[in-house]
């Protein structure tokens, strides 16, 4: 749990940085080409590629393509058509994708979670009631791509470790979920990036290193990581940390100005949306 409490509070001023300082300045896609590749510079020195099987790489590779590059490229695209406080808040339907694929691999289908997704729409409405765009209702749907990758990465590390030896390094292996990320990343900028639009100051660059070599070089490893100690509970709660946590440090620092009646209102209507599914959760039979 140590893991996913320091990563926790990590990422809580990612969000921030790339909301003020990168979002419609520098070009989405090199941003998050730039961070996956420096992330994966951290790890490659300490690859062992003769620690894993040639399918279990291709595995460990394609979560990262998954966890890291599509949900990246959707992260940052939504910060074009959202406020800070907005992309936190719709990030809370994470925990809800992971019981849906938890749902898919166990075969199972649990009509109670449309319900709760339907709650968590209604939160998001009146986040926004006086501005309902088209750019809104897009940004919101971006956002939920980006939730479902991660949960999809988080679901899948979650049953790849099970299946490795408990004494296998996980730090000498880990360099392929990067390597993944980048085999994304580079081609999404190389086709879709746009180049007049790459950073201007020392300031950008250096939010970008730190995103790359911490944020995620040393965050996404670590969270990984703690995601195999923990039960799906606990990994669920600490899915949802992340918001509180962000959403303080934005609205401490950056964005003092923010409705904080709507944002409160919505917000609530959105967890008690994940507090009903977890209420069922935990009564509802469960197939063996």
């Amino acid at each position: 749990m140590g893991y996913l409490v320091g990563v926790t509070i990590l990422w809580a001023f990612s969000f921030s940085l790339i909301g003020v300082y990168l979002a419609g300045q520098v070009d989405s896609y090199f941003a998050v080409m730039i961070r996956i590749v420096l992330a994966a510079l951290v790890f490659l020195p300490v690859l062992r590629p003769r620690l894993l099987q040639g399918r279990q790489r291709l595995a460990l590779m394609a979560l990262g393509a998954v966890q890291l590059g599509v949900m990246y490229i959707f992260f940052y695209q939504s910060f074009l058509l959202l406020s800070v406080p907005e992309v936190l808040l719709f990030t809370v339907l994470t925990p809800l994708y992971i019981a849906l694929l938890d749902d898919a691999l166990f075969r199972r289908f649990t009509p109670f979670h449309l319900l709760t997704a339907a709650l968590a729409v209604l939160g998001a409405a009146v986040i926004r009631y006086k501005g309902l765009t088209d750019d809104y209702w897009l940004g919101f749907l971006v956002v939920q791509g980006a939730n479902l990758c991660f949960a999809l990465g988080q679901v899948g590390y979650r049953r790849l470790s099970a299946g490795l030896p408990d004494a296998l390094p996980r730090l000498s292996v880990f360099g392929w979920f990067y390597l993944g990320a980048v085999a994304v990343a580079v081609p999404a900028f190389l086709v879709l990036g746009d180049t007049t639009a790459l950073p201007t100051t020392g300031l950008q660059w250096g939010v970008l290193a730190w995103l790359g070599l911490v944020a995620s070089g040393v965050g996404y490893f670590l969270w990984n990581l703690g995601a195999v100690r923990v039960d799906a509970g606990a990994l669920a709660i600490m899915n949802n940390a992340l918001v509180p946590a962000g959403l303080l440090v934005n609205l401490l620092i950056w964005n003092r100005d923010a409705d904080l009646a709507r944002l409160i209102l919505g917000g609530a209507i959105i967890i008690a949306s994940l507090a009903l599914n977890d209420w069922w959760q935990k009564r509802a039979p469960r197939a063996a």
